[in-house]
């Protein structure tokens, strides 16, 4: 027996010590762990795709992408724009309780205020949240901002019970939450799988049409690939790109490639030498052969990226270019600057080897001197943090199409995260960032990130390499199921059928 069917049969052993109905659970198996329930906890990819199953927030997304009333049936927004009045519906918590604006209140001034808030960024302008009654809820905001709908549809605006948290205290409350999303927790085990099944008491009336779901952390990717074509499993969450056209070649499996807003880049930092020179930074870009980059890791399935913002959202300005591929040009700058010989360390997790492996050759070949340093996820997250590296590679994503959120992550550094710890600093950026935010008039927010764009990729915060889909495969039996750009799963309104 070959690696893969031992892989598999043991999978098959454990699926099937779960008391769920193949035909009545949908099985979702994901690189990514599951380790706390509490929405303004964490903002793991595991998790988030777990929150968005527990809590239901106050608008969602539909299916054409447009926001809709969620748990707010309606909502008015002063002429100022600093004041927001959402009228709740009626709606139950998993334990029969009334969702009231006190836990809608409570729930969002965690996420804006409280100092365990994984994620405050979209709420910085939010004064405070207050109920005025029952099921009438109000929004106070210091400052406009122009995306704060859209941020009130992310995974940690989800609603959670007040008395829930304060009854058991947040310690219980992060094990087994009482529910206010389409589903609730049947059992968790850490590091295996959160078993869900539905809420009788949710809002959405004959939904979810699926009772139970099984999200399983099953870490190696030939075991998830091996699974989904053996049919062990009904959703296979990320195929790597060299086993895209082999699992979407199977008979009953399809790998649709869902748009997503997720952008793959380089990352320098431009507080250690040699990358806080801009000199370094362009022959860096120049010796790249992007689009040969692009093709070689995805298989041509990927488009090669121009700039430091992903082309799934709002303002994304296609005319913005990082400098062409140039491998003589880039030999020519430092050859001028005296650079030939330029030491360079590079900073890899595993997953990386591939892309190391070209950017390291390309480099090389117009005159630096690459040495590649392979450390394990934490470590590469504690390094990145502290600024202990030269330059790395990595990915985002953003949670909504509109791109504030984005450019606060990846290119503001006043904004929180060191422009994805890269320390970028542009102080006009800054200050556009803060002015787009604000501004409520469309064609001058495009006005105000396109200024954004084009001073980040002049001056190469980031090198950006390519724009990715999301690569899910979904067996044929799954109907009306896909991850949004907001790693969201639509599983409340998906179906399961004999195939």
């Amino acid at each position: 027996m070959n690696t893969r069917k031992i892989i598999s049969a043991a999978m098959a052993l454990m699926l099937s010590g779960t008391a769920l109905s193949a035909q009545d659970a949908i099985r979702i198996a994901s690189p990514n762990k599951v380790t706390v329930l509490d929405p303004i906890i964490s903002a793991a990819a595991g998790n988030i795709e777990a929150y968005g199953q527990l809590y239901t927030r106050l608008l969602r997304k539909g299916a054409d992408g447009t926001l809709q009333p969620g748990l707010a049936e309606s909502w008015e927004i002063s002429e100022d724009g600093l004041t927001y009045t959402f009228e709740l519906r009626d709606a139950k918590f998993s334990d029969g309780t009334d969702i009231t604006a006190e836990d809608a209140a409570f729930s969002l001034n965690r996420v804006s205020k409280d100092e365990n808030s994984a994620y405050p960024a979209g709420f910085a302008p939010v004064k405070e949240f207050v109920a005025l009654d029952e099921d009438t809820l109000q929004l106070t905001l210091e400052h406009p901002s122009a995306p704060m709908l859209s941020n009130l549809e992310i995974f940690n605006a989800g609603i959670v019970s007040k008395d829930d948290v304060e009854a058991r205290g947040e310690e219980a409350f992060t094990t087994n939450p009482v529910a206010s999303g389409p589903y609730m927790v049947k059992e968790w085990k850490p590091n295996d799988r959160l078993s869900l099944v539905a809420n009788p008491n949710y809002w959405r009336e004959g939904l979810p049409k699926i009772k139970a779901a099984e999200l399983i952390e099953v870490s190696d990717d030939n075991a998830r690939a091996t699974m989904i074509m053996a049919g062990e499993i009904d959703v296979n969450r990320y195929v790597p790109w060299a086993q895209v056209d082999e699992v979407d070649s199977t008979d009953g499996v399809s790998v649709p490639l869902e748009p997503s807003t997720v952008l793959y880049l380089v990352l320098p930092n431009h507080n250690k030498a040699p990358f806080d020179n801009l000199t370094v930074r362009k022959a860096a870009a120049m010796a790249l052969n992007r689009e040969a980059i692009t093709k070689a890791v995805t298989l041509g399935k990927a488009k090669v990226a121009n700039s430091t913002l992903s082309n799934a959202l709002n303002y994304y300005d296609p005319n913005v270019q990082p400098p062409a591929y140039d491998p003589a040009g880039a030999r020519q700058l430092l050859e001028d600057e005296g650079l030939v010989g330029t030491e360079i360390t590079m900073m890899i997790t595993p997953s990386a080897e591939q892309i190391a492996t070209l950017l390291k050759a390309q480099w090389d070949a117009v005159g630096f001197k690459t040495t590649v340093e392979r450390v394990d996820a934490g470590l590469w997250w504690s390094k990145l943090a502290e600024g202990d590296y030269q330059v790395t590679t990595s990915w985002y994503y953003n949670e909504t199409e509109d791109p504030d959120l984005a450019v606060r992550w990846a290119l503001c550094d006043t904004c929180g995260s060191k422009s994805y710890y890269t320390n970028y600093h542009n102080e006009e950026l800054n200050k556009l960032t803060d002015l787009a935010l604000r501004e409520r008039d469309e064609a001058k927010r495009a006005e105000l990130y396109s200024k954004i764009q084009q001073i980040s990729v002049s001056e190469l915060s980031q090198i950006p390499l390519y724009y990715s889909p999301f690569t899910n495969a979904y067996s044929d039996r799954v109907k009306g199921l896909t991850l949004t750009p907001a790693l969201q799963w639509t599983l409340e309104e998906a179906e399961l059928t004999d195939g």
